[in-house]
């Protein structure tokens, strides 16, 4: 397994990472993910550590904190300092106002929830699952800061923040000297690319590491389904468990997408999944993508994506099937790239 390092920081993530939003199905949005218990986890986890994963990322409100419980039971008497463990919070968990956002109050709050469902007494990567509008971002990132100087998070990472909230926060960090984030976990795959028009940019001028969720847009990249293939009644696009909305995917580009994996997939005889996951692998600011699985077959193929590359061609084309037309201002900007050099890909 490849190891890269994080960010500026000094930690070494293997580039592939477990995701355990499959674990609990505790209410009908995460069921449409997985159900999967504590003896199947054990199972999972054995086989990504046998792969080289020791990677494994979870949330709070994964099924109302189930994914956290079950992954602690899960990991219960594996060697702590073998294992990389990464949650998050600010979105909303339990009833009253203030149980949602990364204010002093719910983030001290959270964190001990989540080590206590966890078994665990450190966090390894710590992040904030979305940006919170109505808190100072002094408060959180001195909350955060404490957290780190008390022993109970060792590093700390932005989750689905815009360019300036992300530039924002690290702007206040190095303004009074606290712990930056290291990370960025982003949704970045074949279907959707606007994370290379702003984010991507800022990664490399920031030394920000991307971690990738749903790099298979939610199973549509996983070779089910394309332009003569339906939706499969079982999949979780069509049980209304997709944390991708359909609206932004663009149809017609997305099966182009999809015809340009399959002719990849042939030429270097992977499947459409493991093209796709590899075309990630390939890309800039890139440490470590997030796979999940309902099953060990799920598993198995997709740590099949790791140990070879794919061409610059076989890129170029996948590239091409998947470009569409950016919005304002990079379509202006993009016109002088002599001035705004965009991140370069081969």
């Amino acid at each position: 397994m490849e190891y890269r390092q994080l960010g500026a920081s000094g930690l070494q993530v293997p580039v592939l990472s477990f995701g355990t939003a499959t674990f609990g199905g505790g209410n009908e949005f995460f069921k449409a993910w997985g159900s999967t218990q504590t003896e199947e986890a054990k199972r999972l986890i054995e086989i990504c550590l046998d792969a080289g994963v020791n990677f494994f990322d979870t949330a709070d409100i994964y099924s109302d904190g189930m994914a956290e419980e079950v992954l602690g039971r899960a990991i219960a008497g594996i060697q702590r300092d073998k294992l990389l463990l990464s949650t998050k919070t600010t979105f909303t968990f339990g009833e009253g106002v203030n149980n949602q956002g990364s204010s002093r109050f719910h983030i001290l709050k959270q964190i001990e929830g989540s080590l206590k469902r966890l078994g665990t007494d450190y966090i390894d990567i710590y992040h904030m699952h979305g940006f919170d509008g109505n808190t100072p971002v002094e408060e959180t990132l001195r909350t955060l800061d404490d957290l780190i100087q008390s022993g109970k998070v060792r590093y700390i990472a932005a989750s689905n923040f815009s360019g300036w909230h992300l530039m924002k926060s690290l702007g206040v960090s190095e303004k009074y000297g606290w712990n930056r984030y290291i990370a960025h976990q982003v949704y970045y795959s074949l279907a959707n690319r606007e994370y290379e028009w702003e984010l991507m940019p800022l990664g490399l001028d920031q030394k920000v590491g991307a971690i990738i969720w749903s790099p298979l847009s939610a199973g549509r990249l996983g070779g089910k389904y394309g332009r003569n293939k339906p939706i499969p009644a079982e999949s979780r696009v069509a049980q209304g468990g997709s944390p991708v909305p359909e609206m932004v995917v663009n149809e017609e580009i997305f099966y182009n997408t999809i015809d340009a994996l399959s002719e990849v997939a042939e030429e270097t005889g992977k499947s459409v999944a493991q093209v796709a996951l590899n075309w990630l692998l390939q890309r800039p600011t890139v440490s470590s993508i997030i796979i999940g699985a309902r099953n060990e077959t799920q598993l198995k193929e997709n740590l099949g994506a790791v140990g070879w590359n794919l061409t610059v061609a076989q890129v170029k084309k996948l590239d091409e099937a998947s470009t569409v037309p950016p919005i304002y201002p990079y379509w202006h900007q993009w016109q002088n790239k002599s001035l705004n050099p965009t991140p370069d890909f081969y």
